[in-house]
C-alpha cells in the first residue's frame, strides 16, 4: 500500500466545503435576510402618493412655524420666533458678552 492519497479525496474535501458554503448562505438567507411582506399599513398610509402629500404637508407646516411668532409658554414667557429673528438675538447676546 502506498502513503499518497487517492485523487478522490481532493474532489471530496472541494466538494465538502462548497456544500458547507452553500448551506451557509441558505442559513443567512432564511434567518437574517428581510422577507418582503407588502405595504405597511399599521397608519394608514397604503401608496407612495399618500406618503408624498403627508410629506409636503408636514414640510408646509414646519416652515409656516419657522417664520412665525407664536407663545409656547405664556404663563413663563416663552415664545417662538421666526429662526432669522432668534439668530440674530443670540449673535447680540454673545456680542454684548465680549
Amino acid at each position: 500500500m502506498s502513503d499518497t492519497p487517492s485523487r478522490s479525496t481532493p474532489l471530496v474535501t472541494i466538494l465538502t466545503v462548497l456544500a458547507g458554503f452553500a448551506l451557509f448562505a441558505v442559513v443567512v438567507y432564511y434567518a437574517y435576510l428581510p422577507s418582503q411582506t407588502g405595504a405597511y399599513t399599521a397608519d394608514g398610509i397604503h401608496t407612495a402618493e399618500q406618503r408624498h402629500k403627508n410629506l409636503t404637508e408636514l414640510r408646509a407646516k414646519q416652515a409656516k412655524q419657522a417664520a412665525s411668532y407664536a407663545w409656547v409658554d405664556q404663563k413663563n414667557g416663552v415664545v417662538q420666533l421666526p429662526l432669522d429673528v432668534a439668530m440674530e438675538f443670540t449673535v447680540q447676546k454673545y456680542a454684548a458678552k465680549k
